[in-house]
């Protein structure tokens, strides 16, 4: 079993002068869930190496299980400082991909032609493919194999405008989530703000916040179990 997880590499929150990445926990749940069953991860991200933090997924009240884990586990911050490019991962070496969000996606990965072309890659063969947060704007350019968007007609979900609102980056953000994946028809669908809400349609799965995190990954442990079932 093997899941490549992507990471932004993009750190300006917009024109504010503040920094932002990826979220520590969407990366850090997913990846001990992902972990501790056994599963071979490879880590990439755009640029490779060491991808930016988002500071406000370092402060306290962000703090969880899975983050104060990763920061007593050397072995994982070593993998997370040494993630690939993202132009040299293959489709064929790995049987899932999972992005973890943080607000840095929606600039870079959204547009990244590497990311872009790998997940419609990934989607077309039928493996899982897991977007949390924030992640799923990069979906944004993504197509389905009769060109249109590969969210239309989709039961999709992600950060709500609710969300985006309370955390005052509304207009900070090159779009928001919640109406990127209504304005390509996707089906979209919230739980209450901050709770887990998991939408899983075919085998593609959403998480709306960083709460979801751990339920978007079990998912796709499921999916994967479900597919080498059937080998």
């Amino acid at each position: 079993m093997k899941i490549v997880m992507v990471l932004t590499s993009h750190s300006a929150l917009g024109n504010t002068g503040k920094k932002t990445g990826f979220w520590l926990e969407e990366f850090a749940a997913p990846y001990f869930v992902f972990r501790d069953a056994g599963a071979a991860i490879t880590l990439a991200s755009p640029r490779g190496g060491q991808p930016p933090l988002d500071p406000k997924s370092d402060e306290p009240a962000a703090q969880t299980q899975a983050t104060a884990r990763f920061k007593q586990d050397a072995g994982a911050q070593s993998a997370l400082a040494t993630t690939v490019e993202l132009s040299k991962v293959r489709v064929a070496e790995f049987d899932a991909v999972f992005y973890p969000g943080g607000h840095g996606p929606l600039w870079d990965l959204a547009n990244d032609k590497h990311s872009i072309d790998l997940i419609e890659s990934v989607y077309a063969t039928g493996k899982p493919v897991a977007f949390v947060c924030h992640a799923p704007g990069v979906l944004r350019n993504v197509k389905a194999k009769d060109g249109s968007p590969l969210v239309k007609g989709k039961h999709v979900t992600g950060f709500s405008d609710s969300e985006e609102d309370a955390v005052q980056l509304t207009n900070v953000v090159p779009f928001l989530v919640e109406d990127e994946l209504k304005r390509l028809g996707g089906l979209y669908a919230k739980g209450p703000d901050w709770s887990s809400f998991v939408l899983v349609d075919g085998n593609l799965i959403t998480g709306q916040n960083p709460a979801s995190s751990v339920e978007a990954a079990h998912e796709e442990l499921q999916m994967l179990a479900a597919a080498a079932s059937k080998k």
